[in-house]
């Protein structure tokens, strides 16, 4: 079994903590195959999912707490960004390019997230919160498995 390298943080729902993530995440990765262009669309991703949980799942709001989680497994980097905030009603139609409930916003965080992402998952209860799980491959993790 490989070790499993993990950074497990809480931060309040506060914007600049968005550059915080992106930090955590490229640290994580700055040791393995991914090129630029890869570093840049994880850190994008991230940036997405953690400002949706800033501006939709706390509403701007700086009181909230997001879990934040990168883990670099035996295959690849999983980021979990957790919130407590108040959920989405509907994940199939939150996805769709162009949607938001927000009119001063284009609607593409999960969008970017998910090209940007070899897998993406959101679960999400009214009321209770959003988590969603990130997922990119590492290249050289690729090929020794195989």
């Amino acid at each position: 079994m490989r070790n499993v390298n993990q950074v497990k943080m809480q931060f309040a729902s506060l914007p600049e903590n968005v550059a915080l993530a992106r930090v955590v995440v490229a640290t994580m990765m700055s040791n393995l195959e991914f090129t630029l262009t890869n570093l840049d669309d994880v850190k994008v991703a991230v940036s997405e999912a953690v400002s949706n949980a800033i501006m939709h799942g706390y509403h701007n709001k700086t009181d909230g707490l997001i879990d934040f989680a990168v883990t670099l497994d035996g295959e690849g980097l999983e980021i979990i960004v957790a919130d407590q905030g108040q959920g989405i009603q509907d994940i199939a139609k939150a996805m769709e390019p162009s949607y938001s409930t927000s009119p001063d916003r284009m609607g593409l965080g999960f969008v970017f997230m998910q090209s940007f992402m070899d897998q993406i998952d959101v679960k999400s209860e009214v009321g209770q919160g959003t988590v969603v799980r990130l997922y990119k491959y590492v290249p050289q993790l690729q090929r020794a498995v195989q």
